[in-house]
């Protein structure tokens, strides 16, 4: 039974389909898989009688030759998509006890197609956070060495899914999120296109910087799983009207990549193994047929300094709402209405989350708005027109997903630091880009990853150049 939570995705399905094992039978072991490895931390939730009762579902399915495209399929959710009459915190007090009226749309299209939600996973407080440290419902471990972080915010999924928890599961990524952790675990994050994959009922961080997209075992089964939940969604006014790739036949056709190096940013790689990784990752490429080029990216040092005024003047603005009142944790300790907000946001929130309400509040401030929020915008703009002219002379770009491996928890306590974790993750949110991040190499025992960013949507490409990194080499294989 144990074996059967290490197949991928298409050996899961295809054991399925041939009737090797039940959709019961592959439940049950991932939710032995949950309970043998709880130490972990990964889930928040987890919802094991539903879950056997609608693999029994899925069985009858099966076997009726009703079966959908992920019929029997068990997988997790990071805690910040909604699911109808089930708890959803986003990893913060403010959210204990809040019972979802209604359901996410990825959680929705998932379901819809016959997937099994085992439960929710553990994150970063309102996702934010690149260490999974600040959720209040406590660090989520690095499985491959437990006294290393798993990556944030989406740190509970990627773990979940290096743990053999799960099948794959779902994420979101603001500024590294998905591709962060991914690397830190040593499996595949892919983020697609902003307004490719719906926000509805995913609670919202920075608005035009959050995405959602999936952690799985290789760039195969995350072709399928994207595939699975991208679309059009008429309740998202971000969501983007165009057809969807076919990312499972795409992830296998004979492409001809030009993929493109902003050597700028690679020779200020501080971390020597970091930087021969990179350079070894894409000695492989080349010597497949793929083309190199150098690229010129002059705005992208300033991506940093844009995105913690973006995103913390969006959190201000998103996390108001979470009042006592309307949203969220409510004080019991208030003689008045204004104590009774302030207690309540002081009480509910985390540290973090309070620093980024401060910082963004600040930055929107009418004195400050044009000095800090007005000029990061303008920055950004500069750096999606960098990537606009880099795409007309290359198809995709490659750059390592972190500077460094996994840190030790605990060890990075200043909050600059740990900010500096996203430096090459969120350039690609800034400019709305899709990225995927591929297990690369190993140093001191810890995985390390490289990313592919793609023009607008184009994750059919950097799915394909992901699989072409994954066919030549095993990184991506648990060992």
């Amino acid at each position: 039974m144990t074996e059967l939570v290490k197949l991928s995705l298409s050996k899961q399905l295809e054991g399925l389909k041939t009737k090797s094992f039940s959709s019961k039978e592959l439940t049950e072991a991932f939710l032995k898989e949950i309970k043998s490895k709880s130490s972990l931390n990964t889930f928040i939730s987890v919802y094991e009688e539903e879950a056997l009762k609608n693999s029994s579902i899925a069985d009858k399915n099966l076997s009726n030759n009703r079966a959908r495209i992920l019929e029997g399929i068990p997988i997790a959710h990071k805690d910040i998509f909604c699911i109808e009459n089930k708890q959803t915190t986003c990893g913060s007090k403010m959210l204990e006890n809040f019972i979802s009226p209604y359901s996410s749309e990825v959680y929705s299209k998932l379901n819809n197609l016959g997937a099994i939600t085992l439960g929710k996973t553990n994150m970063d407080e309102f996702a934010m956070g690149s260490s999974n440290e600040t959720s209040y419902f406590g660090k989520v471990f690095n499985p491959i060495d437990k006294k290393y972080s798993p990556g944030g915010s989406s740190g509970g999924s990627a773990a979940a899914v290096r743990a053999n928890q799960c099948s794959f599961a779902t994420g979101t990524d603001t500024g590294g999120s998905i591709r962060q952790p991914a690397s830190f675990c040593g499996v595949t994050g892919i983020k697609p296109t902003y307004g490719r994959v719906s926000r509805w009922g995913m609670i919202a961080f920075a608005s035009s910087l959050d995405q959602g997209g999936i952690l799985a075992k290789n760039a195969e089964d995350a072709a399928l799983a994207l595939h699975c939940i991208s679309g059009f969604d008429e309740k998202d006014s971000t969501s983007l009207n165009e057809p969807v790739g076919d990312y499972i036949n795409e992830i296998n056709s004979k492409e001809e990549h030009v993929l493109g190096i902003p050597k700028i940013l690679i020779d200020k790689i501080s971390n020597n193994s970091v930087k021969e990784n990179f350079n070894n990752a894409i000695e492989i490429l080349k010597e497949d047929g793929v083309k190199i080029k150098e690229i010129d990216l002059p705005h992208i040092e300033y991506s940093l300094p844009a995105y913690y005024v973006i995103a913390p003047a969006e959190c201000s603005a998103n996390l108001a709402r979470y009042d006592g009142i309307r949203f969220g944790h409510r004080s019991e300790h208030a003689s008045s209405l204004e104590e009774l907000y302030f207690n309540s946001r002081t009480e509910g929130f985390g540290k973090e989350v309070k620093n980024r309400i401060f910082i963004g509040t600040f930055c929107l401030s009418a004195g400050y708005f044009d000095a800090f929020y007005k000029k990061a915008l303008r920055i950004r703009r500069l750096i999606k027109s960098d990537f606009d002219k880099a795409f007309k002379k290359v198809s995709s770009i490659a750059m390592p997903t972190c500077a460094n491996t996994s840190f030790k928890l605990g060890s990075i306590n200043s909050p600059v630091e740990m900010y500096e974790q996203d430096v090459y993750t969120i350039p690609a949110n800034l400019a709305g880009l899709p990225a995927i991040s591929i297990p690369s190499g190993i140093h001191n025992k810890m995985p390390l990853g490289i990313q592919f960013l793609g023009n607008y949507l184009d994750e059919g490409k950097i799915l394909n150049l992901a699989n072409k990194f994954q066919n030549l080499t095993d990184f991506h294989e648990y060992k």
